[in-house]
Formats: C-alpha cells, structure tokens, sequence
C-alpha cells in the first residue's frame, strides 16, 4: 500500500477503505508519513468530503493510536457532555450535579481553556484546594461515591487527532465537516462514556456561525457515535449571546451554585435542565424526556443537586466555606460599569467580543503559558430583548486595572440597540438523535 494511491484514490472522490484509512493513521502517528502527504491527503478530503462509513472509521482510527480510558470499574450507565464551547458557558457545573443527583455516574475529563476565558478546570481552580489531577483508583473511587468527578485528561488520549490537528490548523483544512467531527468524536470515545451528549453551538459566540453548519456538524457527530456503538445525541444550542449573565471564571462558578441553588437564570436553567434529561434517558434512569425533565427541575428546587455538587467538590478537597459562602470565592479590586449611549432595545449581543473583552481583563489565555485571573470578569445586566436608557449599565466590567480601555471598547463593540422591540432568540433550536 503507498499513501501516495490513497491520495489520489481521496482527490478524485473515491471511498476509502477501511484498511487504507488505517494504514493512513497508523503510517502518520509513527511519522513514517511526512507532513506533506498527510498535508494532500486532509485537502483532498476537505474537498471531497468523506461518507459516513469513511468517517467512523477514521475516528475509531484515531482513538487506537493511542490510549483509551477503561471506565467498567464504575458502577451503572456513563455518559458524558460536551459542548463545543461558547461565552459564558458552565453548564458542565450545573449538568454533572444533576444527573449524579439522580444516581446517574458522571466520569468527566477536562481540558484547560486556550480563548476567552479558563477551561472547565481552569474555573474549578476557582475553589481554594480542589485537585484536579488524581490517579485512576481515586478518580473512579470519587464517581462510585458522589457520582461525578472531574479531572483533567491523563495519558495519551487520540494521538493521532493531536498531531493532524496541528497540521489542520496551519494548512488551512480546520473548517473540514468530518475532520472537525471526528477530532471531537475521537476524544470523547477515547473518554470511555457508554453515552454522549453533544451541546452543539451554533451563532455569533460559537465555532459553527449559522444553524445549517451547526446542524452539519451535530448529525456527523451523533452519526459517528452511534456507528461506533455510542447512543448520541446532540442538542443545537444558541450562541448569539452570552450562556447566563456571567463570563470569567469565578463569576461563573458563582452563577453556576445559584442556579444549583434555585436561582432562575432562564436561558442557563433551561438548556442544563435540556441536557441532563437526556443524558438521564440515555442512561434509562427515565423511559422519557419528559419525565427526567420533571424531576431533575424538582432536584434543582429541593437541594439535592446542590448537595451533589457539595459532595463533588469536598471530595476533590476543595474548599467548601467557598461554595457555601459564595463572597468568598476570588473576585477583583475594581468595579466599572460599561452604560448605554442611547434609549431602546438590546438587539444584538456579539458574544464572541464580550469573551474577548473577559480575556483581555486576564480571564482567558491568548497563549497557553498565559495565567488565569480568577477574579475577573464581566456580568451582564442587559441581555437581547431588554429595554433600555441612556445611561443605564450595560455590563460591569470585574477588572484588576483601574481603566481596562481595551475591554471597554470591546464590550461597547459588542451591543446594538435599536429603536424597535426585538425577541429574546430561540435558545435549543433542534435535537438530534
């Protein structure tokens, strides 16, 4: 077999098999393939696409190139949650909790964030003490006992996607349909879940801009779950705003507690509710969505899913007076609020200039050497469809700078008020199973 076949057989729009596919994989993680032939083949496949067999197997390819998570130790149905990320999204905060508070085991591993603001264990540092890197034993032993655990990703999960990846991003074949599903599918299988949940973004804060791509990208995700033996389900989320009212890390935690707590933050409670009774079905603890729904809302009202997340974080010696007493988690030294210039309604929110305007404040990475400022942030109080005045604020700004001009600028970039009544958007715009 040569890759030099492979290429061509991909450029003029045949099927691959899935030997070749292999051959591909195996021949570029060992680095006997070049770049330059890995670099042909992923343009060929950018312009060719690939069938939905092709895809599958490329993504089964990738999780062998390296290790995979044995989760059988724990006992009942895993499922895990993964979004493709947005602004102001802690949902996972809110999700794990629930699902555990009705027995349902969560075994999540997490990443740093490189962008707007921290990743999910960047914003769980928030809490003094709590440990994120822990053996196997102690991790599994934590979700037989609470039901959810969270840490961060051990051994060398999909090598393969790692390094193609890299070569992607500079050639110019990221916005690839099954390379994109199958880089995200390949790390969650590798995961060890029974089940996935995808939260598929979708408007001006997501990767995936209009509802027709993010719609693309969650079918060639749930098709590559189940082809591989995973029940999939995708839920497309909106993403034309801001996930909540808060954006940072410690803020977002904060936010995320109260909503643990009974706080309704609509558009925040609404979609952990959504995606929690899916997964609670998956994992056939309800026959229907309709009844997971009822109760995990019930959970939310009685504690129980707060006393879940109190369990989660005590047993990664975090510090609880922190969740309990929440003023006590990090917060900045100054206050600035960001006013409207004119009388009307919120009618757009770019939410990727309001992440922009955190990461600028210190809440995110621009490198990955860059340290995260827990304490920063923003909090929105006008969201689309509110009315407002001049002179009303629009954001606070939690900054350690005394005048962050540059994320002043961003967040004032960011809003558009009109003369006329506008609709909050829709917030879950299709599941797909």
């Amino acid at each position: 077999m040569r890759m030099y076949d492979i290429i061509v057989k991909k450029r003029d729009g045949g099927e691959l098999t899935k030997q070749e596919i292999d051959y591909f994989i195996e021949g570029y993680t060992k680095g006997d393939i070049p770049d330059y032939q890995a670099a042909a083949f992923t343009m060929a496949i950018y312009f060719q696409g690939m069938t939905q067999e092709e895809t599958a197997t490329l993504t089964q390819a990738m999780v062998d190139s390296g290790e995979t998570i044995d989760l059988s130790a724990i006992n009942g149905h895993k499922v895990d949650k993964h979004s493709t990320g947005g602004v102001g999204d802690k949902v996972t905060f809110i999700v794990g909790p629930l699902v555990a508070s009705v027995g349902v085991p969560v075994a999540k591993m997490s990443g740093r964030g490189l962008g707007h603001t921290g990743g999910t264990l960047d914003k769980l540092e928030s809490i003094k003490g709590l440990k994120i890197e822990m053996e196997k034993e102690e991790f599994i032993n934590n979700v037989n006992e609470h039901k959810l655990a969270v840490a961060g990703q051990t051994g060398n999960l999909a090598p393969a996607d790692k390094k193609l990846y890299a070569l992607r991003d500079v050639i110019g074949t990221v916005d690839s349909l099954p390379l994109i599903a199958g880089s995200i599918m390949s790390k969650k299988l590798a995961s060890g879940a029974d089940s996935i949940v995808l939260d598929v973004k979708t408007g001006s804060g997501a990767f995936m801009k209009t509802l027709e791509d993010s719609e693309s990208l969650a079918r060639e995700m749930v098709n590559i779950g189940n082809n591989l033996g995973r029940n999939t389900v995708a839920v497309i989320s909106d993403m034309n705003q801001p996930l909540g009212f808060e954006v940072g890390n410690a803020n977002e935690i904060r936010e995320a507690a109260e909503i643990l707590q009974g706080e309704k933050v609509e558009d925040l409670r609404k979609l952990s509710l959504e995606l929690a009774s899916h997964m609670t079905v998956l994992a056939e603890v309800f026959s229907s969505y309709e009844e997971a729904y009822e109760t995990l809302e019930e959970n939310l009202e009685n504690g129980k899913a707060f006393e879940a997340f109190r369990g989660f974080i005590q047993a990664q010696n975090g510090d609880l007076s922190m969740v309990d007493d929440l003023t006590k988690l990090p917060s900045s030294s100054h206050h600035i609020e960001v006013t409207a210039e004119q009388n009307g309604y919120i009618a757009e929110i770019d939410a990727e200039s309001i992440g922009v305007a955190a990461m600028y404040l210190g809440a995110g990475r621009s490198t990955k050497d860059d340290l995260i400022n827990h304490g920063v942030g923003i909090t929105l109080k006008k969201k689309i469809g509110d009315q407002v005045k001049a002179g009303e604020t629009l954001v606070v700004l939690h900054s350690d700078d005394k005048n962050p001009d540059s994320s002043i600028k961003k967040v004032k970039q960011a809003y558009v008020i009109s003369d006329k009544k506008v609709e909050a958007p829709q917030l879950i715009h299709k599941v797909i199973k």
